[in-house]
């Protein structure tokens, strides 16, 4: 079933056309401004490996706030992200550093232990959590 799902959502996407790059005032052109390391997911509310990433996403950003950004688009409601961010299928995920240059992307499912690899692979490393005395 997931790969229907996954097929279905591959081929809606070969509908539409994309841009290769991000236009100036996109989304991933703004990151330029943020002080830290970024993942953003495009998905969509109801589709089941998208459905599948909200825990990860959610936990992350409990985690790792105020030293990583994450940020879930849905492109179903918001069909030109999709463009903008030139992807084609979802769910995707794009890492971006901390200047705001993408370093890499992926399709599909991705768990929170492959996403924190990931991320060491790409040599962003993350300060540890400073708690309260």
């Amino acid at each position: 079933m997931t790969l229907a799902v996954i097929t279905c959502c591959a081929l809606w996407w070969g509908t539409v056309a994309f841009a290769a790059e991000p236009s100036a005032g996109s989304p991933a052109s703004t990151a330029v401004n943020t002080p830290q390391p970024r993942l953003v997911d495009l998905g969509a509310g109801r589709c089941i490996p998208c459905k599948m990433m909200a825990p990860v996403l959610e936990g992350l950003k409990k985690e790792y706030a105020g030293r990583m950004q994450v940020e879930f688009i849905d492109v179903w409601q918001n069909p030109d992200a999709g463009k903008k961010y030139g992807i084609k299928m979802i769910p995707t995920q794009i890492f971006y550093d901390a200047t705001g240059k993408e370093l890499f992307r992926h399709e599909g499912f991705i768990s929170k232990e492959d996403i924190l690899k990931k991320w060491k692979q790409l040599g962003v490393t993350f300060a540890e959590k400073k708690t309260a005395p």
